[in-house]
């Protein structure tokens, strides 16, 4: 396997592990009884988060790019077959707009919340796969705003989706056996935010590290909503906290209250893009739901898009 495969596949694979165990999480908020309960259950099921990362990856196999259309009949597709993955309110309410109205994607997602569209986090907890089909694009912010409005129009839904894809970017060209400095992590994901929120966000995760802030009150002073600006900056702490250490880097994610699932998958995703596949426990790996797919689609995005660093 190639150190970029295994990037590749880490990611996506991360992050649905992220996921599952985040969900799990809401039960087991407490280390000890999460791995003994991981220990005792045969199959890690993941949530919507994945489902829909999926379905990106789906449509950019098939599309070799963003086609918002159909990328949003995808979702919609995999919505009508498995509409018990706990899906927020927003994406159903998209759908079925569509459905009855004949709108675009675009056009329903813009009209929600009085016409702002959303600023939850779902679009970034999806966007791994742009990340990685576009690490090399001067096009990223664009290519992660047209995959993000096709449910969250609002700048900030947008701009957060931007802003992980980058993560997960700048994650796959680094060596993980070389120190990397997280400053500059933060700084470029700072200049590549468009929006004054999140740049506020990230120079703030880097006051937490800088202060040595403990998981605890770094996820109350970033946030841990649904909210992008408001969970997304925990996510990249938590990584940047615990750059060399998947679990590490998980537990943090999903042990600090909030929105665990989410936060797992975006800390992950980036975990993942930056240690490759085989820094994630193996026993994981093999009770991951639909985890042989997940690699299969992983392999098929790095297969269209090329193996270069």
């Amino acid at each position: 396997m190639s150190d970029l495969e295994a990037k590749f596949l880490g990611s996506m694979v991360g992050s649905a592990l992220g996921d599952a165990i985040g969900e799990i999480a809401f039960r087991y908020p407490n280390k000890n009884a999460l791995c003994r309960q991981l220990d005792s259950l045969k199959e890690l099921c993941y949530t919507d988060d994945t489902a829909m990362s999926i379905g990106l990856a789906e449509s950019l196999v098939e599309k070799a790019d963003v086609d918002q259309q159909a990328l949003g009949e995808r979702f919609r597709e995999n919505f009508n077959r498995e509409p018990w993955r706990g899906y927020g309110p927003g994406p159903p309410r998209i759908f079925l707009m569509v459905e009855r109205s004949h709108l675009s994607y675009l056009e329903a997602a813009k009209a929600l919340f009085r016409g702002e569209g959303s600023f939850g986090n779902g679009a970034a907890m999806r966007a791994a796969p742009v990340g990685l089909f576009f690490r090399n694009s001067p096009h990223l912010y664009e290519k992660a705003s047209l995959s993000a409005s096709v449910t969250h129009a609002h700048p900030l839904g947008v701009d957060g989706a931007a802003v992980q894809a980058m993560a997960v970017s700048l994650a796959v060209m680094l060596n993980p056996e070389q120190k990397f400095s997280p400053e500059e992590f933060i700084k470029k994901l700072a200049g590549f935010a468009r929006t004054l929120e999140m740049k506020e966000k990230l120079f703030a995760v880097q006051q937490a590290l800088d202060a040595d802030l403990a998981p605890s009150l770094a996820s109350e002073r970033l946030g841990r909503s649904v909210e992008v600006h408001e969970s997304l900056p925990f996510a990249l702490y938590s990584f940047l906290r615990h750059p060399n250490s998947f679990e590490d880097c998980l537990f943090c994610a999903v042990l600090n209250r909030g929105d665990r699932d989410t936060l797992g998958a975006m800390a992950c995703a980036v975990s993942g893009a930056y240690l490759g596949v085989e820094a994630i426990p193996q026993e994981w790996r093999q009770k991951l739901e639909n985890g042989s797919y997940i690699e299969a689609i992983a392999r098929k995005l790095l297969g269209l898009c090329g193996d270069d660093m």
